[in-house]
């Protein structure tokens, strides 16, 4: 599996592919799409999406995450965002690929396993499971990162949910946790 996060915003927009390999995590590319504030609105929009049509094609992901918005106090900030995660969204509708979403509090609690975890908890996470040299950078970056790597995990968890006897033919799991589940 190869998964796109986004995690959008109108200054920088980060992005970051994770491919799954026998439940092992890999680091494929990951960076910021920055476009100049002194362009209109909507030119800086088209840029993002743009640059993310790019790296689809590039690297070929099967799913897109996009993190969900949050609260936020600033409501112009948070329109500008929505409109980001909009672009974000097109991109990955046009490109032909399914999108799924998750919140910050999701995706914090996915890869760190506290909702309300610090930026700096999550980038040391994003790092230490994807076996990576430094932090990754910009810091949206490793949020884009976060969101790919909680979608893998959330549809491990699916699979499992799905399809118990996977667990059973992997040797893992809850059966060979607590036993077979028989009663003796």
């Amino acid at each position: 599996m190869r998964v796109l996060g986004v995690d959008p915003g109108t200054i920088t927009s980060g992005y970051g592919v994770v491919a799954e390999e026998d439940h092992k995590l890999f680091h494929v590319v990951s960076g910021g799409i920055s476009p100049s504030a002194k362009q209109p609105f909507p030119t800086r929009l088209k840029r993002i999406y743009e640059e993310l049509i790019k790296v689809i094609e590039q690297y070929r992901p099967h799913v897109i995450v996009v993190e969900d918005l949050f609260v936020s106090k600033n409501i112009k900030s948070a329109l500008k965002l929505g409109h980001a995660r909009g672009v974000a969204l097109l991109a990955a509708v046009n490109s032909g690929l399914p999108v799924y979403e998750y919140t910050p509090l999701e995706v914090k609690l996915a890869v760190v396993g506290n909702g309300k975890a610090e930026k700096k908890q999550v980038q040391f996470m994003v790092k230490t499971l994807l076996d990576l040299q430094k932090v990754p950078h910009p810091t949206d970056a490793a949020d884009a990162l976060a969101a790919a790597i909680c979608h893998i995990h959330s549809s491990r968890l699916r699979e499992m949910l799905r399809n118990p006897s996977s667990l059973r033919q992997a040797g893992r799991g809850v059966g060979s946790l607590m036993g077979s589940g028989r009663t003796r």
